[in-house]
């Protein structure tokens, strides 16, 4: 058998940041991908002179990307650059008002006084306990591990809860909001960011108003190159701290012996190792990997987060009115939700999400002309994903976007591709394409996160967006550094 430190399944952006921890303390460390490139989600896409990245398309928290560089002791310019978005979203609503989300608190909170008539001491005060929350829990919840005693140890633990609020975790989202704004349109633009869990905001209690603080008090940036600059920067800096990648290369099962990991299994020949970090998602990974039925029906004891449906459309015009993140609202946002996690179903009028990088990169896309990811959200699943729903579902977002911007798109659309919540699952074994694991619904769904080391296998350990703390770029490395830590203090031991 071959010998291998550590084993990691997956390039996602939790592989490769657990890959670079785990290299700099001194681990040898191999990736394993069944895809022909890292990634995961974050992807590219390139059609007659257009740029699309594939996958998710914020980036907030660069400090995260900061932190690996400073530990590997390696100058972060030379692989990588970024610059602050002064306006982290461009909100569209079906009465007319448009709202520059800008990330300086003042300017967006006179903006929307402006616009809606709102407080602008009540959108300045949301954003403090915005951030007031996010120092005193969040910054515990999504940096350790909430499976282990240590971090119920912390002496900040209880006081922040105690100092937080009841209605942070009783009440909803939605609730929650409502009682601080006045105007619909403050209520759901501050009931959107529950969406960044792949959750519901009439269901999602109101701990996610900790979520705006990430993306407008912290700051929106761009990534030069678009988001797939950030896979591109990590991978020559896993490759330049000597980890190994097999790409191409699906890892059939993980061995385990006597309740630890013995290794895993790759094209028929066992790979020696007693540690295995999983970057795919955890379902699949007791399904398939481990042969677990059972542990994987009680991960499907959650609910799954949201998927989506993405058009990747070449626009032969630009459109001025237009920034790099767009957000066209539906005109029925309680009925948008119950669509997508209580009917399964596709909504007619659903929020519409558009993301144009060639406005911070010209080059992005041929001369005046720009890439459009668009997106809907869309119940996970692939099953109802039929050619005519697809059809439907473009036909509805063209009609929603003529309507609101006065202008019939779909003389200008000259290339075009598509993405299903199946085909998310293709590409990322994440289960019915969920984009999240498991969704937020809940006032205990943070609690229930699957956590990231399994109990009863030693050795086995799990990143990425299905696992704690959740989600998305930020997380999805948060989640790689408790890993990392994890096996540090079991080395130790």
């Amino acid at each position: 058998m071959q010998q291998s430190s550590v084993s990691v399944i997956g390039s996602g952006i939790g592989g490769l940041s657990v890959a670079i921890r785990l290299a700099i303390s001194g681990f040898g460390v191999t990736v394993y991908e069944k895809n022909d490139r890292p990634g995961g989600k974050l992807g590219i896409l390139e059609q007659q002179g257009y740029r699309f990245d594939t996958g998710p398309s914020l980036f907030t928290q660069p400090a995260n990307i900061e932190e690996l560089f400073a530990l590997a002791g390696e100058p972060i310019e030379a692989y990588f650059s970024y610059r602050p978005v002064d306006i982290s979203c461009r909100y569209f609503f079906e009465n007319g008002k448009t709202i520059n989300a800008f990330t300086k608190s003042s300017d967006f909170a006179r903006q929307m006084q402006e616009v809606t008539g709102e407080s602008p001491e009540a959108i300045e005060q949301y954003l403090r306990n915005s951030e007031k929350v996010y120092d005193r829990v969040g910054n515990i919840f999504l940096n350790y591990s909430l499976h282990k005693s240590s971090t119920w140890l912390n002496k900040r633990i209880f006081p922040a809860l105690k100092q937080t609020g009841f209605d942070y975790i009783f009440s909803t989202l939605d609730q929650f909001n409502k009682l601080r704004l006045r105007t619909p349109e403050a209520v759901q633009i501050f009931n959107r960011f529950a969406t960044y869990n792949g959750s519901n905001p009439y269901q999602a209690p109101g701990m996610l108003s900790l979520i705006p603080h990430l993306e407008q008090n912290q700051g929106t940036f761009y990534p030069k190159g678009g988001m797939i600059s950030i896979i591109d920067a990590l991978y020559k800096l896993a490759i330049k701290k000597g980890v190994r990648f097999h790409f191409g290369t699906k890892v059939e099962s993980i061995l385990t012996e006597n309740g630890a990991v013995k290794g895993i299994v790759v094209n028929g020949e066992k790979i020696s190792s007693n540690l295995v970090v999983s970057n795919v998602d955890v379902y699949y990974t007791y399904l398939h990997l481990l042969q677990d039925k059972i542990s994987a029906s009680n991960v499907l004891k959650r609910e799954r987060s949201s998927s989506a449906l993405i058009f990747y459309w070449g626009i032969a015009k630009e459109f001025p009115s237009l920034h790099l993140h767009n957000i066209f609202f539906s005109k029925d946002y309680p009925a948008e939700f119950r669509h997508l996690f209580e009917y399964k179903k596709m909504f007619s009028d659903p929020t519409v999400y558009i993301n144009i990088t060639s406005k911070m990169e010209p080059e992005q896309a041929p001369p005046g002309k720009e890439n459009w990811f668009v997106m809907v959200n869309a119940p996970a699943g692939s099953e109802i994903f039929t050619n005519e729903l697809i059809q439907q579902s473009r036909l509805n977002i063209l009609a929603k976007l003529k309507r609101m911007m006065g202008v019939d798109l779909e003389p200008f659309i000259e290339t075009e591709e598509t993405l299903t919540p199946g085909g998310i699952e293709a590409q990322t074994d994440s289960y019915m394409g969920s984009l999240y694991g498991t969704s937020s619904n809940s006032k205990w769904a943070a609690f229930l996160r699957h956590p990231n080391f399994s109990s009863r296998i030693r050795g086995l350990y799990f990143t990425g967006g299905s696992v704690h703390p959740g989600g998305g770029i930020p997380l999805c490395m948060k989640s790689a550094k408790i890993v990392s830590e994890l096996i540090l203090v079991s080395r130790s031991k």
